[in-house]
């Protein structure tokens, strides 16, 4: 499989409505597909690229304050 055709079949896929995407309508499914998915590749290669979008990368370990337990 290319990545043509790859490409190709996201869009496919995509383009069958969400419910709540059924539920206003869509004028060109297979357009917004194509929106979506190029928004969704430029944010999975350039995580900053949503100005308005802060992206944590952490672990657990990172975030939670270990309680010790009571004796």
């Amino acid at each position: 499989m290319t990545v043509e055709q790859s490409d190709q079949d996201r869009v496919e896929s995509r383009a069958h409505l969400l419910p709540e995407e059924a539920a206003v309508g869509s004028d060109d499914p297979q357009a917004q597909a194509e929106a979506i998915l190029a928004e969704s590749d430029m944010r999975t290669e350039d995580p900053d690229a949503a100005p308005d979008t802060v992206l944590e990368r952490r672990t657990s370990d990172q975030t939670v304050v270990a309680v010790e337990p009571p004796d």
